[in-house]
């Protein structure tokens, strides 16, 4: 069958890894895609479809025979765009407008999971700075202060002191994040490791994946601001099986809270937990496929996505059984210097090749562009070369049968590419093999 994936993120380049790698696709193509989308699918440019024109998507695909839409990132998801695809009579892997609000408003994430008694931080909601201020005041720091809507995963604020928060407050309220901000929730400080949980759902089958352990600060030792992802492992040694199948037990339940206030969610539901000496709670919710997260478990992942994802969108999810690999996966994201902050593009990258050659190694790409022949740049050798094009530029994943060697060989494949001002995390995984005492 002809798929359209929507994205152009490293997310997206493991989405279509997976994908054409099933005897079940024909054509992929990738609205927009990035440097390395090909050879496993066709990129469409912005000036061919706007993404965010539900009716030119739909217009696409019913023109290109296509059988199955995944829309990767999460603003079309929570602009409905999964909606309209539907509307149209189309498969499409993703939730729509209502569900998705689980990701793009914290606030209704937070309201669910208290009307239906799912474990998470105590929090206030507020769309003025006077009260936010006082809030804080009155709960003292540490503290967590949370844009409410979509801010790329840099609207949260770790406050350590009070004036850190109240400083984050006047962030959001400052029009730092746009109308993500004009509603600030303020929660809780959870203390324990972190661990994602994804789920694949139609709505009423729950079959969970991998989990997985991300790095959110930009620098080593978990210093520095928070950004998308720089650096992740699966599986997650440090979980217990009695804390998974709890993370588990509540996926579950918020997929059954969900259909019981009418909403049809089919797709991915992301769970970010933290491992409290209470046992897990849920930090937040996604409605999608995490990033770098993807780009770990699919390589994971032996059953064929597109059944996955098909049975997914046509509500028969009870009919798939998920295979995993045994193996361990790490991957190291390169960023752009400055990242993530403001950043330089156009720098072009070498080593890729050399990179993929290492056993068990994909170079996922994620703020990437191809160069056309006709396009300029300051080496003359780099006609048509990739270069990079965003601040998470590319993810180096590693499998490995252990997870120390999986780290070795992902930094090896790290070492073989370069481009002007790489930088990224030296510590992936670093605090995971001491064990769980490194967070206590």
């Amino acid at each position: 069958m002809n798929i359209l994936v929507i994205g152009s993120g490293g997310r997206e380049h493991a989405i279509v890894c997976s994908l054409a790698a099933s005897p079940l696709s024909d054509t992929i193509y990738v609205a927009p895609g990035n440097g390395g989308s090909a050879p496993g699918a066709l990129n469409v440019s912005p000036a061919e479809l706007d993404i965010k024109d539900h009716a030119a998507v739909v217009a696409f695909a019913l023109a290109h025979k296509v059988e199955l839409v995944v829309v990767g990132p999460e603003a079309p998801l929570v602009d409905g765009l999964a909606d309209s695809a539907r509307a149209a009579g189309l498969d499409c892997f993703g939730p729509g407008a209502a569900g998705a609000q689980l990701e793009g408003s914290k606030e209704f994430s937070k309201e669910l999971m208290e009307r239906h008694n799912i474990p998470t931080a105590s929090f206030g909601s507020f769309t003025e700075a006077g009260s936010a201020h006082a809030y804080i005041d009155e709960q003292g720091a540490p503290i967590v202060v949370k844009a409410d809507g979509l801010a790329a995963g840099k609207g949260v604020t770790v406050a350590a002191t009070i004036e850190e928060a109240h400083a984050a407050v006047d962030e959001c309220f400052d029009g730092r994040f746009g109308a993500a901000g004009a509603t600030v929730v303020i929660e809780e400080f959870m203390t324990g490791p972190e661990c994602s949980l994804l789920v694949f759902t139609d709505g009423t089958t729950v079959l969970p994946m991998a989990p997985a352990q991300d790095h959110k600060r930009a620098l080593e030792g978990d210093e520095g601001p928070n950004t998308g992802g720089m650096g992740v492992y699966s599986p997650v040694p440090i979980v217990t099986n009695e804390e998974h199948a709890t993370m588990l037990a509540y996926m579950e339940q918020t997929v059954a809270a969900l259909r019981a206030e009418g909403i049809d969610y089919r797709g991915v539901l992301y769970g970010g937990f933290m491992l409290t000496p209470n046992g897990p709670k849920v930090l937040e919710f996604n409605a999608r496929f995490g990033d770098p997260e993807t780009q770990v478990i699919l390589p994971r992942l032996t059953t064929d996505l597109v059944e996955v994802t098909r049975a997914v969108a046509q509500g028969r999810l009870s009919e798939i059984e998920l295979v995993w690999d045994s193996a361990w996966a790490v991957s190291v994201v390169l960023a752009s210097a400055g990242y993530p902050g403001d950043y330089e593009t156009g720098k072009p990258i070498t080593g890729i090749e050399a990179a993929e050659k290492l056993a068990g190694v994909t170079v996922y790409h994620a703020g990437t562009k191809l160069l056309e022949d006709n396009e300029a740049c300051e080496d003359t050798e780099c006609a048509a070369a990739v270069v990079t094009s965003g601040g998470r530029v590319l993810n180096v994943t590693a499998l490995g049968a252990t997870f120390e060697g999986a780290l070795e060989q992902a930094y090896k494949a790290v070492e073989l590419i370069d481009f002007e001002g790489k930088q990224y995390r030296r510590d992936i995984g670093a605090r995971a093999l001491k064990g769980r005492s490194a967070w206590e």
